[in-house]
């Protein structure tokens, strides 16, 4: 898994779909090379003091490194954008959220409640 670094490339996953959660939302862009995920974490200053932005972006980076970097579609840019929640939820919890929420933006996930026939026909 790669890292996002630039302006530009946070600007960019913008632009795709975003994945809104209790303790932070997503913002996942298709960048259709088929290249390694790359991940950006954005804490911002409303969320603390830089001792908790810092301990908020360790324990999010450590969550995809032990669980989570699976989940990652290659080809992807993912953002997450971190609320002030994530302080104070159990790890195991963080790390679950996070997974289910890397996992809905996978471009071959199926659809909600569909086994790919339109509804109401037989």
């Amino acid at each position: 898994m790669g890292r996002m670094r630039t302006r530009a490339e946070f600007l960019a996953a913008r632009r795709g779909r975003r994945l809104n959660g209790p303790l932070f939302f997503i913002e996942a862009r298709d960048r259709q090379d088929g290249a390694e995920a790359r991940l950006g974490l954005t804490v911002t200053r409303k969320v603390g003091n830089a001792v908790e932005r810092n301990r908020i972006r360790r324990r999010l980076r450590e969550a995809v490194r032990l669980e989570c970097g699976a989940a990652m579609a290659e080809g992807f840019d993912f953002v997450v954008v971190a609320r002030r929640d994530l302080l104070g939820v159990p790890f195991a919890t963080l790390k679950s959220e996070l997974s289910r929420r890397l996992a809905r933006a996978r471009p071959d996930r199926p659809k909600p409640g569909g086994d790919g026939h339109p509804s109401g026909t037989d």
